[in-house]
């Protein structure tokens, strides 16, 4: 029994495999027709069926390489990329699509959709931001280009999400720097973030840890050195309370000054 079960099961492998070798996909991938092939392709296409597209359209690209069926052609090929979520290669082939054909009605869907797979390849904010900074590129070039286009709001959107990653970013990589306890870099990078961001939802909280940062820099210096950091921490409290004097942080500045104020008093003693 056991012989013959297995027997059954290897004549329906078979069988299947046979089915599947003489299937009118598998027909046209080995067909020498290269007008059948994108034919087939762009029905494959339009039915969402992505990768079978693909490996028909990898066949005959070069073959329309000069001819005017090569438009539309080469946009699917890119759009088939894009749908697939292989962003590096759709950018990559969008690009190439409106350099060639600048007059073409789907210029501006094609310029917007290589804009956005380099949007998609943008990696979580505490990673390398190489991606983002492209992406930033690439969207403000289209935004420039087609102020009008229906896809305005859209990358608008996309440039501001990027652009809130790169700020939260830049903002803990100063915080690194504080965590660390390199409080010249800290004290630098918080400087560079509060002119850059001055909406940002954290400069509040930049403001206050570097104040906290130069104080404990000055506190942990060489005797010389004390005084005048000193006073550049107590410049850095007036900036933060000039701006928060009524923020959850006022309590611990009010702190650090009065330390700030009675170490200079003794000084001049």
């Amino acid at each position: 029994m056991f012989f013959k079960d297995m027997r059954i099961l290897f004549l329906f492998v078979v069988f299947a495999i046979f089915l599947g070798a003489c299937s009118p996909y598998q027909k046209m991938l080995k067909s020498k027709d290269v007008g059948l092939k994108f034919q087939y392709a762009d029905s494959l296409y339009n039915a969402g069926k992505y990768k079978k597209a693909l490996k028909l359209m990898e066949q005959i690209v070069p073959e329309y390489r000069g001819k005017p069926q090569a438009e539309k052609l080469m946009y699917i090929y890119s759009d088939t990329y894009y749908q697939l979520g292989d962003y590096y290669t759709a950018g990559f082939q969008f690009e190439r699509f409106t350099s060639s054909y600048p007059a073409s009605e789907k210029l501006v869907e094609a310029a917007f959709k290589g804009a956005k797979s380099y949007y998609n390849l943008s990696p979580r904010y505490s990673l390398d931001q190489k991606e983002t900074f492209i992406a930033l590129e690439k969207l403000q070039v289209f935004i420039n280009k087609y102020p009008n286009s229906e896809y305005l709001a859209e990358a608008n959107t996309l440039v501001a999400e990027l652009t809130d990653k790169i700020e939260k970013k830049r903002f803990e990589i100063a915080k690194q720097y504080y965590s660390i306890s390199d409080y010249k870099a800290a004290i630098k990078a918080f400087d560079n973030y509060i002119i850059d961001y001055p909406g940002s939802e954290h400069r509040m909280e930049a403001f206050y840890l570097r104040l906290d940062a130069a104080y404990t820099l000055a506190i942990n210096s060489l005797p010389n050195l004390v005084e005048g950091r000193l006073m550049e921490a107590k410049t850095y409290y007036n900036n933060f309370n000039r701006y928060y004097s009524d923020s959850q942080r006022k309590q611990d500045a009010d702190k650090i000054l009065k330390d700030i104020e009675l170490r200079l008093q003794n000084k001049q003693v």
